[in-house]
C-alpha cells in the first residue's frame, strides 16, 4: 500500500480479535515509530509493548478505579466524561481487546513530549493499516499519568522515573469478517483550509 493510501484508509478499530500479531509486523511498526519526527531529534519516546493479558487486565482495572473515583464538571471533556460514566457503572474496558498494547512515554520535563508521542503514534497507526492491522489511539493512560498506583505499577514495567505516558495505541486484527479494517474514506466535517496566497 503507498503512503498516501495509508494514510488517507486509515481508521479507528474498536473491535479486534485475540489473534496475536506477528513479531516482524510489531517491530516493523516500532520501527516506524522510531523514526517519526521529534523536537530537536531528541529521541526521547520510551515504548512499552504490552502483550501480556494480565498486565492488560491489571491496567484495566486500575483504570476504572480511578475513574470511578473521578467527579465530572462542566468542562470535562467528551470522551474523558464517557470513561468516568462507564467506570461508576464497572465493567469499564477501552482496550477493545486487542492484543497488543503499546502506552508512549517521555520525559515529564520536556516541553514537546506530547508531540513527540503523538507523531510516534500516527506513525504506527499508518503503518498498522498498510500492513492490514487495526490500531486505535488510547487517552486513558495519559490522563491517568499522575495517578500514583498506575506510576508505580507502569515503573515496575519499566517506566523510568521521570517519565509519564503521553499517548498509546492498540493493535491488532479487527474483528470484522474479513479480518481487515475499515478503510471507507470518511466525509470530514472539520478541518478547516485556509489558503494565504
Amino acid at each position: 500500500m503507498d503512503a498516501l493510501k495509508a494514510i488517507l484508509t486509515r481508521r479507528s478499530t474498536r473491535n479486534f480479535k485475540r489473534d496475536a500479531v506477528e513479531e516482524e509486523k510489531i517491530r516493523q511498526i516500532l520501527e516506524t515509530a522510531r523514526q517519526a519526527p521529534s523536537g530537536g531529534n531528541n529521541q526521547t519516546n520510551h515504548f512499552l509493548v504490552i502483550r501480556n493479558p494480565e498486565v492488560q487486565r491489571k491496567l484495566t482495572a486500575m483504570a476504572q478505579e480511578a475513574f470511578a473515583g473521578a467527579e465530572i464538571t462542566e468542562d470535562t471533556y467528551a470522551s474523558l466524561k464517557t470513561a468516568i460514566l462507564a467506570s461508576k457503572k464497572g465493567g469499564y474496558e477501552f482496550l477493545y481487546n486487542a492484543p497488543v498494547l503499546i502506552a508512549v512515554a517521555n520525559r515529564k520535563d520536556y516541553s514537546n513530549n506530547i508531540a513527540d508521542c503523538a507523531c510516534a503514534i500516527e506513525n504506527m497507526m499508518i503503518a498498522a493499516n498498510a500492513l492490514d492491522l487495526g490500531s486505535c489511539w488510547i487517552n486513558q493512560l495519559k490522563w491517568l499519568n499522575e495517578e500514583p498506583g498506575i506510576l508505580e505499577y507502569l515503573r515496575a514495567l519499566g517506566m523510568k522515573e521521570n517519565e509519564r505516558i503521553y499517548g498509546a495505541v492498540v493493535l491488532g486484527y479487527p474483528a470484522t469478517d474479513s479480518g481487515l479494517p475499515n478503510r471507507n474514506l470518511m466525509p470530514q466535517k472539520g478541518n478547516e483550509i485556509t489558503f494565504i496566497d
